[in-house]
């Protein structure tokens, strides 16, 4: 069969260009390789479908890197009032906005957005074909004419859409399949990285935290001793170190600082309302009412669970050390652990955990 346009791979944004071209009247085919559509997107939000973000333009921005302004033509023609707008009135999704923004489908169930996904492409004539496998693009006369895939078969088409996605989550199909194909035709790859990744720490004993979600706190990359970001929000403690919404936002250009000859350093900020200042005279304050407790007193009202008992160990105070033999080098030592707990990076978790994927096709090579 013969299609006006093939789209390679069966996500959001596949299953959104194809069903877009087909209301345009385009016969359209959706070539994918997993045995259902749309596997990655059943998964964002926890199961729950974080659809977008009602931030600004500009917010929006600054957290993209390394070139937001390439997006800007895009943003422009379809940003989140558009895609609410889509949902809402043409996928028939009804969606709510919850704190920072965060927009999901009042069902907070990520299958009824899949499932509108295939209705309206279906409604609209779209073909779908799954457990296909493409390996190459085809071309007639040196005109583009569709694509292969692994059985030799071939789909006829004078234009195809790659939205083959990168190489994180691979269980969902993401496994780098287009790379190959466009670099054979002359695309610049630029080198594949993780990009929003959990962190791996050099201290092992960041098991002892495994499990402990903080909010409200600050954490900033130090490279070679000099500070260089910082995001203030939620993270997570792991079996192998730091992971959670501040975390993974960081980790966007941690990996351009992890190099052999960089010591680089995630500091974590327990309490970033405080200052210095005012941080000194909460502990004074707390070791004068709990004089007559032990040292674990005073943690507990500064730290949740695990925390009170790796702070201890971190500053090296027993816990059943009496508050009034607290020495004043004691106090300075829990003031650095509330302002400032340091880990030292050696890495991020691999590729294939991320939530997207940094470099590929290179921007410059890219017409809007």
């Amino acid at each position: 069969m013969t299609f006006d346009l093939i789209v390679v791979g069966g996500g959001a944004s596949g299953m959104i260009a194809a069903g877009h071209a087909a209301e345009a009247g385009l016969k359209v085919l959706i070539l994918e390789k997993m045995a259902r559509c749309a596997r990655k997107l059943r998964i964002t939000g926890k199961g729950r479908c974080n659809i977008t973000n009602t931030a600004t333009l500009n917010e929006f921005f600054n957290h993209i890197a390394p070139n937001p302004k390439f997006l800007y033509p895009a943003f422009k023609t379809f940003f989140s009032k558009e895609l609410i707008t889509f949902m809402e009135n043409t996928l028939k999704v009804p969606v709510k906005e919850e704190r920072g923004g965060r927009v999901f489908p009042v069902s907070d169930n990520a299958q009824d957005v899949v499932d509108a996904f295939y209705n309206w492409n279906h409604v609209n004539g779209v073909m779908i074909k799954t457990n296909t496998i493409v390996r190459d693009l085809l071309f007639k006369d040196s005109a583009l004419a569709g694509v292969i895939d692994i059985e030799n078969r071939e789909y006829y088409a004078p234009a195809v859409i790659m939205a083959v996605g990168g190489k994180s989550y691979p269980l969902t199909g993401s496994t780098g399949d287009g790379y190959p194909i466009l670099q054979r035709y002359g695309h610049t790859i630029n080198p594949l990285h993780p990009g929003l990744v959990p962190l791996v720490t050099k201290e092992k004993d960041v098991i002892d935290l495994m499990g402990v979600s903080l909010k409200n706190v600050s954490a900033s990359i130090y490279v070679n001793g000099k500070k260089k970001y910082s995001e203030f929000g939620e993270m997570l403690f792991t079996h192998f170190g730091l992971s959670g919404p501040i975390i993974l936002t960081l980790s966007r250009i941690i990996n351009t600082f992890l190099m052999p000859n960089n010591t680089v350093e995630i500091s974590i900020d327990f309490k970033p309302a405080l200052d210095d200042e005012t941080m000194k005279a909460r502990l004074i304050r707390e070791m004068e009412l709990n004089n007559r407790k032990h040292f674990e007193a005073v943690l507990k009202t500064l730290f949740p669970g695990k925390v009170v008992s790796y702070c201890a160990k971190r500053i090296g105070v027993p816990l059943d050390k009496s508050v009034s033999h607290i020495t004043a080098e004691e106090r300075k030592n829990l003031h650095r652990f509330c302002k400032d707990l340091r880990f030292n990076i050696s890495g991020t978790r691999p590729i294939e955990e991320a939530i997207v994927t940094a470099g590929g096709v290179d921007l410059k090579e890219v017409q809007q």
